[in-house]
């Protein structure tokens, strides 16, 4: 068992890396220092090999790994749709689409399970969606509606492969497998978008740095702390992503925090606490 202070700080540590593929997706995306379908195939590339060196010895213990294939599609729609969204969208409301919608799937998954409601979670469920609809919205501080509807569409693939891996004996083996398997995804598409590439070395480290620490040491991490964590703790310290993203893209980006990421970030986040904290009561 490990000590409270080892468990906040790697939990911490995990929140951090996961805000930075936001930054780094942004860094490198939004000058146009690599293309899109190219910072996903590194970034997953990276992942790959970063999860892969860490579960070898598991592997060849097992003499096989599991492959979850809606998993596998979930994981390369949200790899892709993440890239391209991030050409256009800051990096706090890319993380707060991104992250809301995530759980919202998984809210709406757990409502299909049969999984009651309390009216209390309804009203948490109506709000985070109001906030994110509010975010979304026509006017002048919305953010791009391409970037948004893509992002929309990680966070539900985001969401579908966090439910797919909620039973996998070893999560960490899980996510690495997929990993593999989602690899000849990205290539694909970057094979279909060749005439585009355009691959800074700048460019081609942050993608790098996004798949190997950000991505592979952040679930590394993560996985590390959850195993000390109650579930309904863990997803709700993952309400400190977007906050984290949004206020490091204004210190590292020049990103505005503008009143309506504020006000949709205050509905959405707090909506989905509101969620879990009656999930926790019936845990």
């Amino acid at each position: 068992m490990m000590a409270g202070t080892q468990v906040a700080l790697l939990t911490s540590l995990a929140m951090v890396a996961f805000a930075a593929n936001s930054l780094l997706c942004r860094l490198a995306l939004a000058p146009g220092l690599i293309d899109a379908p190219s910072f996903a195939t590194l970034r997953v590339l990276a992942g790959t090999l970063t999860l892969g060196l860490i579960v070898i010895p598991r592997w060849r213990a097992e003499h096989k790994a599991n492959t979850n294939f809606v998993a596998v599609a979930a994981l390369l729609g949200y790899m892709i749709c993440f890239s391209y969204a991030y050409l256009s969208l800051a990096a706090g409301a890319g993380a707060l689409i991104l992250f809301g919608t995530a759980q919202l799937t998984m809210f709406i998954a757990a409502l299909r399970a049969g999984e009651p409601f309390s009216l209390p979670a309804w009203l948490g469920s109506s709000c985070a969606l109001a906030g994110l609809v509010y975010l979304v919205s026509p006017g002048l501080t919305a953010p791009d509606p391409a970037g948004a509807v893509l992002m929309t569409a990680a966070g539900v693939g985001w969401g579908i492969y966090s439910l797919s891996g909620r039973y996998a004996p070893d999560a960490l083996i899980a996510t690495a497998t997929n990993f593999v398997w989602t690899l000849p995804g990205v290539v694909l598409v970057s094979l279909l978008t060749i005439a585009n590439v355009n691959a800074a070395p700048l460019g081609v480290a942050y993608a790098i740095a996004s798949g190997a620490i950000a991505t592979g040491f952040g679930y590394v991490v993560w996985f590390a702390a959850v195993k000390q964590l109650r579930a309904t703790t863990a997803a709700t310290v993952q309400l400190s992503v977007p906050i984290i993203a949004a206020f490091a893209g204004t210190l590292l980006l020049d990103e505005a925090v503008t009143l309506r990421l504020l006000i949709a970030s205050a509905a959405t986040l707090g909506g989905i606490w509101l969620v879990l904290a009656q999930k926790g009561k019936t845990a």
